[in-house]
């Protein structure tokens, strides 16, 4: 069974956002799990992380896990563009992995773009 994707944001779906031509591009994608079956969502989800890794436009990732026995994860990665990484996650090998993650594994991906606030923060 492949892992059950929730969208973050009800008024656009992460497929739309995938179709944009815009970069670079943060993507963050937040998993919950049973407890029971954290440890698999880790190994698929490293799996999944080397693969990325070598496509092209990968920045860079980091996987976040709540604390106090939380079985929710957050991965944030860079991508140089919403293209590359729809090229990545489109592909035949990505897609063949998804059935890797355990049943009671939803994600919610979602991209982003830095933000640039005055006197906090640059984009």
């Amino acid at each position: 069974m492949a892992v059950k994707l929730a969208e973050m944001d009800p008024q656009v779906t992460f497929a739309e956002q995938l179709q944009q031509e815009t970069g670079p591009v943060v993507l963050i994608n937040t998993f919950t799990v049973a407890p029971e079956d954290a440890d698999r969502l880790l190994a698929a989800w490293a799996e999944d992380a080397a693969f990325m890794k070598r496509q092209p436009g990968f920045i860079s990732t980091q996987l976040h896990r709540g604390i106090a026995g939380s079985t929710t994860l957050v991965n944030v990665a860079v991508w140089e563009s919403a293209a590359a990484l729809r090229a990545a996650f489109v592909s035949p090998e990505f897609q063949a992995h998804v059935g890797r993650y355990p049943d009671s594994a939803v994600t919610q991906p979602h991209l982003f773009q830095k933000v640039a606030v005055p006197g906090i923060c640059v984009a």
